[in-house]
């Protein structure tokens, strides 16, 4: 069985101490039977750096759901925000070999860095959470991903659409986009067209653009197409927080937003709220808690030797950990609201 304990860094002289301690951990544990990735007792007292792109509202329910997780496991992590610059994100993944650390939990900027930030890294393993890399620069049990299954969201959404307005024949649909080159963008997006071409109807795309996940640029895209008089039965944005703007647009411009169905993606509190009220159609949860806590569960599996492919929702080919979507409608909103 391929052994890893807590990795060497390319720092390597002020950690030849730490790996010592590890290695005697691990052996310690070996004797009780526990290690070899069946307990993450040798991963204890292990130092995650998460460095997230941007922090919003989701991600930070991403990232406390990591430090949680760490903290119950008898590791920690310490989160930094790489504020949309992707210099900051290099240096911060720098700073991940330079201090000690002993593995990283990343949100990418950028999927194109990708290989930059695995170049930076040295022999950290990365666990890389809410944008997902292309799969090439995925390597099993050393570069992986732990998120959603993108493309669901988007199915759920169309389904959800579908159902709604089952007796019509002709649907028009808007779509509201994250920015440009995010896997989650990418995905939720095919996944709704893909739902929309298996069923049958006659679906016309009457507007689409990136709203790059703001509520602010998806209520200025929405009273664009307003003007084009062009009718809509539904808008379907790749987050709550574009679905809302949508919903503002809506009562700017005097129209019920319960007039047509909005659907957006997160269940975040303000988009359940808005479900309730009837603004808002429909969402799908993504688990930002549960995500953090299962890329910290994968990252202590490496740190402490194992193999993440026994772990739930893995993929055959061992590079990817799904973390279910849920539907979130009128029937349930109220639970997903703290």
């Amino acid at each position: 069985m391929k052994k890893r304990t807590i990795r060497k860094h390319a720092a390597g002289k002020q950690n030849n101490a730490r790996l010592g301690s590890a290695l005697a951990v691990c052996m310690g544990a070996a004797l009780l039977g526990a290690c070899g990735g069946k307990s993450l007792d040798s991963a204890k007292g292990a130092k995650i750096l998460m460095t997230i792109s941007k922090m919003d509202t989701y991600r930070q329910t991403l990232a406390d759901g990591a430090v949680e997780a760490a903290k119950a496991n008898g590791a920690s992590v310490d989160v930094m925000d790489a504020e949309g610059i992707i210099e900051n994100q290099v240096e911060q993944i720098q700073k991940a070999v330079d201090g000690g650390y002993d593995a990283i939990l990343c949100g990418t900027i950028d999927g194109d860095t990708v290989t930059e930030l695995k170049s930076s890294s040295g022999e950290l393993p990365i666990v890389f959470v809410n944008s997902c890399p292309k799969d090439k620069d995925l390597v099993k049990d050393e570069y992986m991903y732990v998120g959603s299954s993108e493309a669901v969201a988007g199915q759920y959404q169309a389904e959800y659409v579908l159902d709604k307005l089952s007796g019509k024949d002709e649907i028009n649909v808007v779509i509201m986009k994250g920015p440009n080159g995010h896997s989650a963008t990418a995905g939720r997006t095919k996944g709704i067209k893909r739902a929309f071409a298996a069923s049958g109807k006659k679906v016309n795309y009457v507007f689409e653009d990136y709203a790059d996940w703001s509520a602010e640029r998806a209520a200025e895209l929405f009273k664009i197409f307003l003007k084009t008089k062009r009718q809509a039965d539904c808008v379907i944005c790749n987050n709550d927080t574009m679905a809302l703007g949508v919903v503002q647009a809506c009562r700017d411009a005097g129209i019920d937003p319960g007039s047509m169905l909005i659907l957006g993606v997160d269940a975040s509190a303000d988009g359940c709220a808005a479900i309730q009220n009837g603004e808002m159609a429909f969402s799908v949860r993504q688990n930002g808690p549960g995500q953090g806590k299962t890329a910290v569960e994968a990252a202590l599996t490496l740190i402490s030797g194992g193999s993440a492919e026994k772990m739930e929702g893995i993929t055959e080919d061992g590079k990817y950990v799904y973390v279910p979507f849920e539907k979130v409608d009128a029937s349930n909103a109220a639970q997903y609201i703290q």
